[in-house]
């Protein structure tokens, strides 16, 4: 995300810091490249304008002028002004009143309402209520399909749609039966078109009269720029939207939707879309955004899903294990599943501060394709091999690397790089670190 947006501002940034002062003229140099490096990013024009004119107002004075760090002032200016771009702080739900609760989700077709749907009912399981999912797509019979699909892979109940019914009726029967089985969030999968139209709208604006929703947010494809901020403000217009949902935002290396959004039409983003796993909606932190944007990392939201991972019974029994040097290949395995739970390599790293500064990191991709790998290598072997490598030996290997579909050299690089893991961790367990391994997530 925001990868071409981060190396031009870091670029510009460069030249600032390694100044001892800065003239006015420095000042109007950096803010001109600033702003063409918005403009490629695809943030609306009139939006880079006001941003830029704010950044200036700040930035050619006493605060940064007369500073014993300018450049340092500079980039916590521009960090400041991006975070008010997007709206300050994050806006949560309002889901307050008599419960159920009803959210529709609202977007031109394709751009991910469904899968979003599932997102939603999964963030909103974690904390502790009990969705309902109801599709209202009567035009496209795979739509319904998909939302039971996703409904039973995350256990929550979907309603019966009839597609003979009418989309505002199915919904308001969705609401009843949501009522009756304690359930306190009805989230709507409306039907939505390559294109903005009468038929759509009036459509919307029936089911809303008939559910009266709590929220109606858009789910808008962040990869598709300025064009989802126009679909924006065109929902806002006719149904009055209470946020926006950007999907597919792992794909978007500009960010111009994210940045132009709220300052167009006025709406918060609430969530984005990382990846495609139900798993893969974050609450969306403007602050953090902006951080992540300068190239900054975002700890605080690398902890956040680390802790919505983390199995205290797990850790304790590792904790233990690790104590007693019984660390295997099992651990080795449940640990790998654990990060990957947490998002691919590159996203983790995206999120350490340094690391998308540093270009000998940028230019390693790491191969998610190997995690696999070791997974099957690992899952191919006995339960005594798992629980003691250093009997795997040339005739175990050749079995391991036959039943994983892969080669000897491919398991002799696990067994070796597990067993300078197993040393390192040991070493680390003398001096006492483990102790600190459960309480970092509290």
């Amino acid at each position: 995300m925001f990868e071409n947006l981060t190396d031009k501002l870091n670029t510009v940034f460069k030249k600032v810091t390694g100044r001892g002062k800065l003239t006015e003229a420095d000042v109007k140099e950096a803010l001109r490249e600033v702003r063409l490096a918005l403009l490629e990013a695809d943030v609306n024009y009139r939006v880079v304008k006001q941003i830029i004119e704010n950044i200036s107002n700040r930035a050619i004075g006493q605060e940064v002028l007369q500073s014993l760090t300018p450049g340092q002032q500079i980039i916590k200016i521009v960090s400041e002004e991006l975070t008010s771009l997007m709206g300050g702080d994050a806006t949560a739900l309002q889901l307050v009143g008599r419960p159920p609760f009803s959210l529709m989700l609202v977007g031109l077709q394709g751009s991910g309402k469904t899968t979003t749907a599932a997102k939603i009912a999964t963030l909103l399981r974690r904390q502790g209520r009990h969705p309902y999912l109801v599709s209202a797509d009567i035009y496209r019979p795979a739509a319904i399909e998909q939302l039971e699909k996703l409904g039973k892979s995350i256990q929550v109940p979907v309603h019966s749609t009839d597609p003979a019914h009418r989309p505002e009726d199915i919904c308001l029967e969705a609401l009843s039966e949501a009522g009756r089985q304690d359930s306190d969030v009805l989230i709507v999968d409306t039907a939505g078109r390559l294109h903005v139209d009468d038929e759509l709208m009036d459509e919307l604006g029936r089911i809303k009269r008939k559910i009266n929703p709590v929220e109606i947010l858009l789910v808008a494809d962040a990869m598709t720029g300025q064009d989802a901020v126009n679909v924006a403000k065109k929902f806002d217009e006719v149904l009055d939207i209470t946020g926006v949902i950007l999907s597919k935002m792992e794909g978007d290396a500009r960010g111009g939707a994210a940045l132009s959004v709220k300052a167009v039409t006025g709406k918060p983003i609430k969530f984005v879309g990382t990846g495609e796993q139900v798993g893969d909606l974050e609450v969306f932190y403007p602050g953090r955004v902006a951080s992540q944007i300068l190239g900054m990392g975002d700890v605080l939201s690398l902890i956040e899903k680390a802790q919505s991972q983390f199995d205290e019974k797990e850790a304790q029994k590792l904790q233990k294990k690790l104590q007693q040097n019984r660390f295997d290949l099992d651990d080795f395995l449940s640990q790998l599943r654990q990060m990957r739970k947490i998002g691919s390599i590159e996203q983790i790293m995206s999120m350490i501060p340094g690391m998308g500064q540093n270009k000998k990191l940028k230019q390693f991709k790491p191969d998610e394709k190997e995690l696999l790998k070791v997974e099957a290598i690992i899952n191919s072997m006995t339960r005594q091999e798992r629980q003691d490598y250093r009997i795997i030996k040339g005739s175990r290997k050749k079995r391991i690397a036959r039943g994983s579909g892969v080669k000897i050299q491919d398991v002799n690089r696990l067994l070796k790089n597990f067993a300078q893991s197993k040393k390192m961790i040991e070493r680390l367990t003398r001096k006492g670190y483990d102790n600190n391994i459960m309480s970092m997530f509290r």
